[in-house]
């Protein structure tokens, strides 16, 4: 599957898209966009043909945010969805069926991986995950029945960046569709299906939305059969984004670009910060790399390389629970993209139902602590993160992470 040519301008300014998002400009019509929040629309008769007719299907508000979304990527509206993982659901059923292999990175968000292994694979469905950043890695593990290929770059929560053009062109060749997880940097500052992919998608609760607010999802393309197919799948499974939450997001998407560049612009900072700190093993942040990658990574990304930052401490868990037990400013959630400075530790989190050994395989230490810049000044960040350092014994640990009851 590849992509269609795009049928918007070939130059859009994601700083007006963004903050026009939503307005309105008749006379005597507010300003701000309405929210359309009703299930169902009248016809006049039972031959009339309207644009919503049930908001399972589709909804005005929701449209107005899928409009915004599509016009960042010079792509089709978007398809919104309740979050991102029904978002992602959609795709695997869209594009998927018994017999069916995927090709999946192997560090990408733990909700993916646990649909694929511990629910895809009930259907039937066969996934390899790969080390998205070696290029021969995904060649050899293409197969005739390869429908689909999943990347997330930078990746979750390890950073590794995956050559998007280089796995375009191997996807196609093998007759499979491209879908990138796009939800660290946003269109702001990459572009997926510039690069050859032909699905970016997005956890819009993340940094899209930004204000913790409201939950939801999107997938974005150019393919106009794909999209209609997906929003098929919305229909029959009543996954779709609700009216309140899109114009929350849409209210967040005004601020996205000013936001995401300011977080990138401290997280680059508070990550030169950490590389010096004793008690801390290995820092990782795109801003921090050398060489080819750091060539990949001028090219890819648009201007600046995102506000999340992963960092190693020396002592494992014993270390992540002193760390996180004195942080003050920073807040200890299983999120990211928020204007709040937040701290992850996903091997008892986000990545909690992840195997062990794929962990372990990735990078995902019991002492990786995942932080997302917020708005905050980058001195109160720093000394916060300061104060906590100073509180751990620097001691190594061969106790494992234990999971969290409940993991998102």
């Amino acid at each position: 599957m590849t992509s269609s040519p795009s049928p918007r301008s070939a130059s859009v300014d994601p700083d007006l898209l963004c903050a026009r998002a939503g307005l309105n400009a008749g006379d005597g019509e507010p300003l701000v966009g309405a929210i359309v929040q009703s299930t169902t629309f009248c016809r006049s008769d039972v031959d009339s043909t309207c644009t919503h007719q049930y908001s399972r299907v589709s909804n005005p508000t929701v449209s107005t945010l899928e409009d915004a979304l599509g016009g960042l990527e010079r792509a089709l509206p978007a398809a919104c969805f309740a979050t991102g993982l029904a978002a992602e659901t959609a795709l695997f059923l869209a594009l998927l069926k018994q017999g069916d292999h995927v090709v999946c990175g192997r560090s990408v968000y733990g909700g993916t991986t646990r649909l694929l292994r511990q629910v895809l694979c009930d259907f039937g469905v066969e996934t390899t995950f790969v080390d998205a950043t070696d290029i021969d890695d995904v060649a050899a593990t293409l197969r005739p029945n390869t429908r689909l290929v999943f990347v997330e770059t930078p990746a979750n929560p390890t950073l590794d960046l995956t050559d998007l053009r280089a796995v375009a062109d191997l996807t196609h060749a093998a007759g499979a569709c491209l879908a990138v997880d796009n939800t660290f940097l946003t269109p702001v500052l990459q572009q997926p299906l510039d690069l050859g992919a032909d699905v970016s998608i997005y956890s819009t609760t993340k940094f899209i939305e930004g204000h913790s607010t409201s939950l939801g999802g999107a997938l974005v393309t150019r393919d106009d059969a794909l999209l209609q197919r997906l929003r098929f799948i919305r229909k029959c499974t009543g996954a779709i984004q609700s009216p309140l939450n899109a114009w929350l997001t849409v209210q967040g998407l005004r601020t996205l670009p000013l936001r995401i560049r300011h977080q990138s612009v401290t997280a680059t900072t508070v990550a030169a910060w950490l590389a010096d700190q004793p008690a801390v093993r290995a820092v990782h942040h795109p801003s921090r790399l050398t060489g080819a990658p750091r060539d990949l990574a001028e090219r890819q990304h648009l201007g600046a390389h995102g506000a999340v930052v992963t960092f190693d401490l020396r002592g494992g868990i014993d270390a992540a629970r002193t760390f996180t037990a004195h942080l003050t400013l920073c807040r200890v959630v299983e999120h990211v993209g928020a204007i709040d400075t937040l701290i992850t530790h996903p091997a008892t989190m986000t990545h909690a139902d992840v195997p062990i050994e794929q962990r372990r395989a990735v990078g995902i230490t019991d002492g990786l602590l995942r932080l997302s810049a917020g708005l905050e000044p980058v001195d109160a960040i720093i000394a916060d993160l300061d104060r906590a350092l100073r509180a751990i014994r620097a001691e190594p640990t061969t106790q494992e992470a234990r999971p969290c009851v409940a993991t998102t």
